[in-house]
């Protein structure tokens, strides 16, 4: 009996895990929060952003996408699903003195450190990070916040 109820359980998670898995083509896309450029749309994957603990989201982004210089209190894990990145570090938005990322490439970003992103030809990304979001721009006239 022990068996048994050790087998369904395990089964039931199984199916739990299952369930929470997201397959391309059904997220559920919206704006970016606030502290991101208009322009580009954003799929909660796992977790919530907004709160205490991790989560996973995947950002779609057109041609010519830019976030500025910026840092984040946690560390961010980004992988490249499709199209382009360019990622690069610093105070300055230096596209050609940045790391380009295609399809399956990844970046690990520790906290704190001032980064930027841009893509040429658009594309989308995938995020893993601690929560809440937050983001602090190096120039602070480049925070969409006080743009919008």
């Amino acid at each position: 009996m022990l068996k048994t109820a050790v087998l369904v359980s395990g089964l039931l998670l199984l199916g739990a895990q299952a369930q929470a898995q997201v397959r391309s083509g059904e997220e559920r896309w919206g704006p970016p929060p606030p502290g991101l450029p208009a322009g580009a749309q954003v799929a909660v994957i796992d977790g919530d952003p907004s709160k205490a603990g991790p989560f996973t989201i995947r950002a779609k982004m057109p041609a010519g996408y830019t976030v500025p210089p910026h840092s984040h209190p946690t560390a961010e894990n980004v992988t490249v699903l499709s199209g382009d990145l360019t990622v690069g570090m610093g105070d300055k938005l230096s596209p050609e003195n940045g790391a380009k990322l295609r399809p399956g490439d990844f970046i690990s970003l520790k906290a704190t450190m001032h980064h930027f992103a841009t893509t040429t030809s658009g594309g989308v990304i995938q995020i893993s990070a601690e929560g809440p979001f937050a983001i602090t721009y190096v120039n602070p006239a480049d925070d969409p916040r006080g743009n919008r």
